[in-house]
């Protein structure tokens, strides 16, 4: 029978109905197979993604089909959102058994024993097409040759796990990090690198299908302020520009897409992930702050109001996705006729509204229909129709509040309402950030709410719970969560100091170390130690549609380690520098989190600490030292005896005492913004 009725993953449930025998992954299901000694089925996917529903539509719903599945096989569902640990180790199967990327629906045959794979695919369709087998064929075959193969199926297995394990052993350690030349040697080939990958014309680093590949874009805004790099920087900001423009963002929302099948970013997949917006709030204000960019500045603040009014949930955490699909079509939610758009808007604004984004051209999408995209600029909009800056940008604004109107009268995606630790620890980070660039206090407030969230709710005896659903916590979390949310955590403190958000980041960090880090050869594995998981433990280093957890994880740690005085923690983050620098050297873009990490490391950010006894004047000297320079600036206050580490040396009875530091050296104090003003000027020289 079908045992997902009770799951709390959206995803699951939504298979709850079908006429397979679906099973969650758990101890039953996988002592079932063994007893059967029938193979698994393993169908991995996530409640926004549509070729999952297809498939779904056309097989798992299928009487024909189910019939073949349940006879042949032990059918299992995995919510890859909620079991990425799963969904890791097969992926790489996949990638192995077949010599191409995978990607969701995962489809995966197991053999019952040592939960090996021996087969793998991704979409299927009912009947053959796109080149591709039926999937009743494929079903058929499999049973076929784990019948008659059991001798190369052990062959292969073994085979197969010992590839997996190589891999996660990766390259030797370096015997250490990069001295600092060396390290500017490999910054420079991943500046040219992405120079040589990016589009001048489309803008992006890499062809269709149009990722955001936020991660990527975090590099090379780093990178972009190395000497070697220029052009770089206008390489960032051409790109965010252009995504902003395009048909990846909705202009009616404000929220970001998962990426464009097209050249030219005009039609998107049209889900929307937590994780791509959370990362891209940051790019967008700190490019906004940068090069004083209003539509940059826009783009973040559209992000944060569609993030307010879609995914914030009651308990303080926010959402995980929104599907691709509304009332079983994809885009449907999201698109135009012209009619709809004459029905809605009139008078000067239709004018308007359709020259901006493009409805006074051919139809974009499926030949029929509108995916908006801003086509024209406000200038060439204020010299065709004679009016200011102000009366544009307030006919498109009415404009695109009435299509909202419109728009909220349909059919609406499934919001996927489950809460993740990970995403939501890089969204706080994220609205942290964002909130320095542009000075807003509120959005540091909706990062505390993250963080009170987590702790209130998948915060556990000393470790993380990696789901929030339906008011239970579950499964043991993952380096992600502990990494990123660490590094959310110290982004905060710098922003607005708390010494009970410090006491909770030293606790993430020893769970950290105690829960993940390979102790032999340094480097943090993907999955909890006192975690069983299958095949192997997973230790990656390079970067997917997220940041690495490594990466992360030793830039957090050194930066903890700082600004303790505490070598335990830089140590820590040293040894995982060491284990992944072969591949870094090997692909610095392929592992941009990790580039960055090395660049944390040998060129480590001046971090500046005030304290003193007048509340007023260390916030000014703080608002105006941070619009300046780029640092971590902490502000303890009057008290700071009690504190972990050095930060307990940082005491003064003087109105303002301010101490910079670069590692874990620090100069001697000044007591004045004068006196700041020209250690800061010393210290850039």
């Amino acid at each position: 029978m079908n045992r997902l009725h009770e799951e709390s993953s959206l995803y699951l449930r939504q298979h709850a109905s079908n006429p397979v025998h679906w099973q969650p992954w758990d101890q039953a299901a996988l002592d079932s197979a063994r007893a059967s000694g029938r193979p698994i089925l393993l169908s991995i996917g996530y409640s926004a993604c549509h070729w999952c529903h297809v498939m779904a539509h056309e097989s798992f719903e299928d009487e024909a089909t189910a019939e073949m599945m349940n006879r042949l096989f032990v059918n299992i569902k995995v919510d890859r959102e909620e079991r990425p640990d799963l969904d890791r180790i097969y992926q790489l199967s996949h990638q192995l058994l077949t010599g191409r990327g995978g990607g969701w629906p995962l489809t995966v045959f197991l053999d019952p024993a040592e939960l090996v794979p021996f087969f793998a695919g991704t979409y299927f369709p009912r009947d053959r097409r796109y080149g591709m087998p039926a999937f009743r064929d494929v079903l058929t075959a499999i049973d076929q040759w784990f019948r008659d193969h059991s001798d190369k199926r052990a062959e292969q297995a073994a085979q197969l796990r010992a590839a997996l394990e190589s891999i996660q052993q990766g390259k030797a350690a370096a015997d250490g990090i990069a001295d600092e030349q060396s390290a500017r040697q490999l910054f420079r080939r991943a500046s040219e690198a992405a120079l040589a990958r990016f589009d001048p014309v489309q803008g992006g680093f890499g062809g269709a299908p149009r990722f955001p590949q936020a991660p990527l874009l975090e590099a090379v805004a780093l990178l972009a302020n190395e000497e070697a790099a220029e052009g770089l920087g206008q390489a960032l900001q051409f790109t965010l520009e252009r995504m902003a423009r395009s048909g990846l963002r909705d202009h009616l929302d404000g929220g970001f897409f998962r990426y464009c099948v097209d050249e030219g970013w005009t039609i998107p997949h049209f889900e929307k992930m937590l994780y791509d917006n959370a990362m891209l709030l940051p790019l967008y204000a700190e490019a906004a702050a940068r090069w004083d960019n209003p539509m940059l500045a826009a783009a973040a603040t559209g992000i944060a109001e569609w993030l307010e009014s879609a995914m914030r949930q009651p308990s303080g955490g926010y959402a995980a996705s929104i599907d691709a699909d509304a009332d079983g079509e994809e885009g449907g939610f999201h698109v135009w006729s012209v009619d709809e758009i004459d029905g809605c808007l009139a008078g000067p604004v239709l004018g308007l509204f359709k020259r901006a984004y493009g409805l006074d051209q051919p139809p974009n999408f499926e030949g029929h229909s509108w995916h908006l995209q801003r086509r024209a600029d406000t200038g060439e909009l204020c010299r065709e129709s004679g009016r200011n800056e102000a009366e544009v940008e307030a006919a498109l604004a009415e404009g695109r509040l009435a299509l909202l109107e419109k728009r909220r009268s349909r059919v609406h995606p499934t919001l996927d309402d489950k809460q993740l630790t990970s995403w939501n620890a890089l969204l706080a980070g994220g609205f942290v950030r964002a909130a320095r660039a542009l000075q807003r206090e509120d959005w540091l407030d909706r990062a505390e709410e993250v963080f009170a969230f987590i702790r209130r709710e998948l915060w556990r005896n000393g470790g993380l719970l990696a789901v929030y659903n339906g008011g239970e916590a579950r499964f043991a979390a993952y380096l992600d969560d502990y990494a990123w949310l660490l590094d959310a955590l110290l982004d905060y403190l710098a922003a607005r100091w708390d010494p009970s958000w410090l006491e909770f980041a030293v606790e993430l960090a020893e769970a950290l170390l105690t829960r993940f880090e390979d102790p032999n050869k340094g480097g943090f594995f993907f999955s909890d130690a006192a975690v069983d998981v299958p095949i192997t433990r997973s230790m990656l280093h390079q970067d997917d549609a997220t940041p690495s957890g490594n990466g992360i994880a030793s830039m957090a740690l050194n930066r903890l380690g700082r600004l303790l005085g505490n070598a335990h923690y830089t140590a820590a983050a040293e040894r995982c520098l060491a284990r992944g620098l072969p591949q870094l050297q090997e692909s610095p873009l392929g592992h941009a989190t990790l580039l960055r990490a090395l660049h944390d490391a040998v060129q480590p950010p001046p971090k500046l600490v005030l304290a003193g006894t007048d509340p007023q004047a260390l916030q000014l000297i703080k608002r105006r030292v941070a619009a300046r320079y780029r640092l971590d600036c902490y502000l303890l206050g009057e008290k700071t005896d009690g504190l972990p580490g050095m930060l307990s040396e940082f005491c003064t009875e003087r109105p303002v005492t301010a101490w910079l530091c670069r590692g874990t050296q620090c100069l001697p104090p000044v007591h004045s913004e004068e006196e700041l003003d020209h250690l800061m000027s010393d210290a850039e020289k």
